[in-house]
């Protein structure tokens, strides 16, 4: 017990005594360094997410709004008198051009056309028999001239009787749909009167209006798009751009003619009508990658040859579904993706490629 008692008071004293001397005046111990005191954050090289991108072609429409309408519209008459007997189309009955939609009660009609027939004949016999009297010398020119001249207005008068008995008979005048009619069996209808309004669908044109900034850029024969409110996408062609500014609004009417052949498009719908300008070159990004500066100039973020930040301003010339096109960048850009709210321009980076996650070599961008 007294050895091992010993043994443990040396080797506290040693231990101690070793301690003593480091703290004590040993002068061998390495001193700790420090950071100095001067050194900021900004000297620090941040990481940031990077996309190398060019622009693409981009085409820039006029979006306006606008309706459709029918070809033409037009309210069929009746061209005589008389009762109506027979109706042959419905509304909403597509007609061919020379249907009959209304037939009219004939009248004494019959019994003029033939009166003025059988005057006719009598006119031309008379005019004959004068004729050959002048050949012989008893007739005078001017009674041939009469008799010839009583023939033609016994014609005349044969047509005008067929004229009034087949206008009981109204047709449709071009191929379309009866959208309304105006008559019933047993209705009489005098000269004038409405019978039926007949709607030409095919083509059908979507109808809208054009400021005077932009109405050098469009031209007929040019195609234009519209998105109707049902929600279907059509094409067509400009057919027609007034030459004439409406005085209220100082707006051009422009017509684009749509193919409708199952006339599945009816008139008066409303529809975002895209009528292209030009094609420029632009680069599709993302909003949220959009920089603001105090002064309210939008731009982006992009990292130079040396790995440096520069803020560029751009123009927004769309807003599209995937994203806004921007102009007033280089062709080529290595764009900040992530992180460009924490850097500031001509501040060093490290480019990290969004897509590999690992650092990228800046190409040759400005």
């Amino acid at each position: 017990m007294k050895r091992s008692l010993v043994i443990a008071v040396v080797l506290a004293v040693a231990v101690a005594g070793w301690i003593a001397s480091g703290q004590m005046g040993g002068g061998n111990a390495p001193a700790v360094q420090k950071p100095p005191a001067n050194l900021e954050a900004s000297e620090v090289t941040a990481s940031v997410r990077v996309r190398k991108q060019t622009s693409v072609p981009y085409r820039v429409d006029a979006v306006l709004r606008g309706t459709t309408e029918a070809v033409r519209t037009v309210n069929v008459k009746a061209e005589t008198y008389g009762r109506v007997v027979e109706l042959n189309a419905a509304k909403g009955l597509a007609v061919a051009a020379g249907d009959v939609i209304v037939r009219l009660s004939p009248e004494s009609r019959p019994a003029q056309l033939e009166e003025s027939r059988a005057l006719h004949e009598q006119r031309q016999i008379e005019y004959d028999a004068a004729l050959k009297l002048a050949k012989k010398g008893f007739r005078a020119e001017t009674q041939v001239a009469a008799a010839n001249a009583e023939l033609e207005a016994a014609g005349a008068a044969v047509k005008s009787a067929s004229v009034a008995l087949s206008n009981i008979v109204i047709k449709a005048p071009f191929d379309g749909l009866i959208d309304d009619r105006m008559v019933e069996i047993g209705d009489f209808v005098d000269k004038g009167d409405p019978i039926a309004q007949v709607v030409d669908l095919d083509p059908i044109l979507i109808v809208t209006q054009i400021n005077e900034q932009t109405i050098k850029q469009v031209a007929v024969g040019k195609p234009g798009y519209a998105r109707l409110i049902t929600g279907d996408e059509v094409e067509g062609r400009i057919r027609f751009i007034s030459s004439i500014a409406d005085p209220q609004t100082r707006t051009f009417r422009v017509e684009i003619e749509v193919p409708n052949p199952e006339r599945a498009i009816p008139d008066g719908i409303s529809a975002d009508v895209s009528l292209p300008l030009e094609n420029i070159m632009a680069h599709l990004v993302s909003p949220a990658i959009l920089s603001l500066t105090d002064d309210g100039v939008i731009g982006v973020k992009i990292v130079r040859d040396n790995n440096s930040v520069a803020f560029v301003p751009v123009t927004i010339v769309a807003n599209g579904a995937t994203g806004v096109w921007l102009t007033g960048l280089p062709d080529a850009i290595t764009l900040i993706t992530v992180g460009q709210e924490f850097v500031t321009d001509g501040q060093s980076v490290i480019p990290i490629d969004e897509n590999t996650l690992k650092p990228l070599e800046t190409g040759s961008n400005s």
